[in-house]
């Protein structure tokens, strides 16, 4: 191999692993958009459901053999999947579909930035992970785009804390996946693949009684034509293809680079909403838009090793 082919092998895998990324990136904020779209086209509970259970019919098409050959070391952690798969993929997104009913798919997309700063806390208290004054600093910041966002620029509703309930219900969400993401340091020794199936199969199950719930209360709101174009949307972009494209990233440059990758998120859903929902970009959006981007670039570069 020529001393050229050497150097384009790298950069071509890295290109790859671009295009793969921020394939991912569109999907994860192409799910705040379809969660306002999904307002009064279908119930939030039984979009949880149908969509884990799309998940999983897909999942049997080309995962089955990845399962079978993985089965026993999956059945020996069960609990734990079933405790991970309730908590970063069926309560995320229940209160993630029931925050869409009350707040703006802008604020869904810029609270969901500040998972990286909730995950830096949940390691340090966890495993009490070495954290710098930089990453300190970086949180303190990130979370103050946070509390812009859900005040909405109001120093008034800031001094009441009156807070939407979508704003509060998305900050809850992003606790509960930043835990998720901190528990993912003692997953069993699965395929990425194999590990996924058995997630979302948990997430099926526990999405079952908020369902039931969801009935008893009178809420259930049967999908719509457009809200069955939603279910396929959640089932196949944000799940499958986003779960495969990042795992195809990671192969390529490794998770510390592609893990920098999801700050695109926060940036994306602005620009989708204001396209294609019509909402409205407001100055405190992009005050807390730089508070959350500019926390978490500070925070990378309060790593150790990090000059």
């Amino acid at each position: 191999m020529t001393v050229e082919s050497k150097i384009a092998a790298p950069a071509k895998s890295s290109g790859l692993a671009y295009v793969f990324l921020i394939s991912t990136m569109l999907c994860w904020a192409g799910n705040a958009i379809v969660g306002r779209f999904a307002v009064g086209e279908i119930s939030p509970m039984l979009l949880v459901t149908l969509r884990w259970t799309g998940t999983m019919l897909l999942l049997a098409l080309f995962a089955k053999g990845t399962v079978r050959r993985e089965w026993p070391v999956l059945r020996a952690h069960w609990r734990f999947l079933a405790a991970m798969g309730a908590l970063g993929y069926t309560a995320f997104n229940a209160l993630f579909y029931v925050a869409a009913h009350s707040t703006t798919a802008i604020n869904l997309g810029i609270i969901q930035g500040a998972i990286p700063m909730f995950v830096l806390l949940g390691a340090f208290a966890a495993y009490r992970t070495k954290v710098t004054v930089r990453q300190v600093a970086g949180a303190a910041i990130t979370m103050a785009g946070v509390v812009l966002v859900a005040s909405g620029g109001s120093l008034q509703r800031l001094a009441d804390l009156a807070f939407r309930q979508g704003d509060l219900l998305m900050v809850v969400a992003c606790v509960l996946y930043a835990g998720y993401t901190v528990a993912l340091r003692r997953k069993p020794a699965v395929s990425a693949f194999a590990m996924f199936a058995a997630l979302a199969a948990a997430a099926f199950v526990a999405s079952l009684p908020l369902l039931v719930v969801e009935i008893a209360m009178g809420r259930l709101q049967a999908p719509t034509a457009k809200g069955w174009l939603i279910v396929a949307f959640v089932s196949v972009f944000p799940s499958i293809v986003a779960q495969v494209c990042f795992m195809r990233g990671v192969e390529l440059i490794g998770p510390a680079r592609a893990g920098v990758f999801a700050n695109l998120v926060p940036v994306f859903v602005p620009v989708l909403a204001v396209a294609l929902l019509g909402e409205s970009f407001e100055p405190f959006h992009a005050g807390a838009l730089v508070l959350v981007l500019g926390g978490i670039w500070l925070s990378e570069r309060g790593r150790a090793g990090v000059g």
